[in-house]
């Protein structure tokens, strides 16, 4: 399991509160260098609804640039290692939507774990990092 240092999650967390009330994206690479994501949930929501049903305000979805940067630094010394996003005013639970976008054919994408950050307008309430154990994402570990 990644250790989160507390300048990785405070940069995370404001990174929460500025996108706030929509969600936040980004990752984390084994170095502990953050990468603020960008989330084009409502471009993808504007573009086709009936496809993309949610927006940016419940669901995220990486740029292509993010997204080709995510993968590119699998094959490198300095691999992404952490996921972010946050939930707005829902909590820091791994939902259904999470699970989607983390797995294909019943096994994760990404050899990554998961940060759930819980924002809401009076500020950040924390997040919980969720691990792959062979069969779901268990929370590992809670943050304040």
């Amino acid at each position: 399991m990644t250790v989160l240092c507390k300048s990785s999650l405070e940069r995370i967390y404001a990174h929460a509160m500025r996108l706030y009330p929509l969600e936040c994206c980004g990752f984390v690479f084994a170095d502990g260098t953050v990468h603020l994501g960008a989330n084009i949930q409502d471009e993808l929501n504007r573009s086709n609804p009936e496809s993309y049903k949610r927006n940016a305000a419940n669901g995220y979805t990486f740029s292509l640039a993010d997204t080709a940067r995510l993968v590119a630094s699998m094959r490198t010394d300095n691999p992404v290692s952490i996921i972010y996003h946050s939930h707005p005013n829902v909590g820091a639970y791994f939902s259904g939507e999470d699970h989607d976008k983390a797995l294909f054919a019943g096994e994760p994408i990404y050899p990554v774990s998961y940060l759930v950050v819980d924002v809401r307008d009076d500020g950040v309430h924390g997040s919980k990092q969720f691990e792959w154990d062979g069969m779901q994402f268990e929370c590992r570990e809670s943050f304040s």
